[in-house]
């Protein structure tokens, strides 16, 4: 598939600004756009403003969105913006599910309806999120494309929601979707509410004598399987260019722990070694999903694509990147 234009919903998030890294690091003749709300931060995309064309819309104006497709025809559309953390979508299950189901179906609608008066056919990535599958059962391990889907928040459930609407625009329209069902992944940028980067964060700022030596978590006995965002943009790309529309892909990595393995990991890396971990009830979930690890054969068969990063390095660059963080604050 030859691509000359791309446009990234979500770009100045996380996995939105990697992938942005990603295209013009590895194809600089494709052309960048992403969609921003008026006050989107930019601090996440500000290296590459030079390169990437920034569009004003909203995923719940649905004139605005027409607007940007009819203008800029984008061959792929990468769908990464939504309400991605889990624990809000307890307090905001509103905004969640108007965000991450109705914003997706306004983007669905607009490409339908210019597919019909314009032959406009683009390929859409559709990301949903191993949160579909909720609290499986030790003998459904590892988690597969059939697994059952029984989400266990909020956000869970505007996950499938957005699955669900990707799957039925390809069988009712023909629209070209791809549905990802990604596992956890983390890096360098991940916001503080995550928790990698939270634990990371805290531990930077212990180092930097911003934090009394303690360190709050929540649940600690959760297992899943860990990834490096720059390996999952990777994914994305190859994804679009080799794999089936209509179809959902499982992504996710191969280093498997539990959260409180990785925490020891990144406090072995620590230059303060004497940090006590302490429970924080306010971070633990009204309910939580404790199996994460996925079966991605599926993906693996259609684009040959594996994980290149050890986690070790992830954790090692993610924690750096908030030391860097707080000396700059200090300076």
């Amino acid at each position: 598939m030859e691509i000359h234009k791309v446009l990234i919903t979500g770009i100045t998030g996380f996995v939105g600004s990697h992938l942005a890294d990603y295209v013009i690091e590895n194809f600089s003749k494709v052309q960048i756009f992403g969609l921003v709300r008026w006050r989107s931060p930019v601090n996440n995309v500000k290296h590459i403003l030079n390169k990437i064309t920034l569009l004003s819309g909203d995923l719940l104006d649905l004139p605005s969105l027409k607007s940007i497709l009819s203008e800029y025809k984008p061959d792929v559309i990468f769908h990464l913006a939504a309400q991605s953390y889990v624990p809000v979508s307890f307090s905001s299950p509103i905004a969640t599910l108007n965000t991450n189901v109705i914003g997706t179906c306004n983007l669905l609608e607009a490409v339908k309806d210019l597919k019909l008066t314009s032959n406009y056919d683009p390929t859409i990535h559709i990301c949903s999120s191993s949160e579909v599958y909720g609290q499986v059962k030790e003998d459904e391990l590892p988690i597969d494309e059939e697994t059952p889907l029984r989400p266990a928040s909020p956000y869970g459930v505007s996950k499938v929601g957005e699955d669900m609407l990707g799957y039925q625009y390809w069988l009712s329209w023909g629209i070209k979707t791809l549905r990802t069902r990604m596992f956890t992944h983390t890096g360098p940028k991940r916001g503080d509410v995550f928790v990698v980067s939270n634990f990371a964060k805290q531990i930077a700022a212990i180092e930097a004598e911003c934090q009394s030596p303690v360190i709050k978590v929540g649940n600690l006995e959760s297992l899943r399987t860990f990834f490096d965002v720059r390996d999952a943009v990777h994914a994305y790309w190859l994804l679009v260019n080799r794999c089936t529309p209509g179809e959902v892909y499982n992504i996710g990595g191969v280093e498997t722990m539990t959260i409180k393995e990785m925490l020891d990991l990144l406090l072995e890396m620590s230059t303060f070694k004497n940090i006590v971990v302490q429970t924080d009830p306010d971070k633990l979930r009204p309910s939580d999903v404790t199996l994460q690890i996925p079966s991605t054969e599926k993906f693996h068969r259609e684009t040959r694509w594996k994980p290149k990063i050890k986690f070790s390095k992830t954790l090692e660059d993610t924690l750096n990147f908030w030391r860097n963080h707080f000396a700059r604050e200090a300076q």
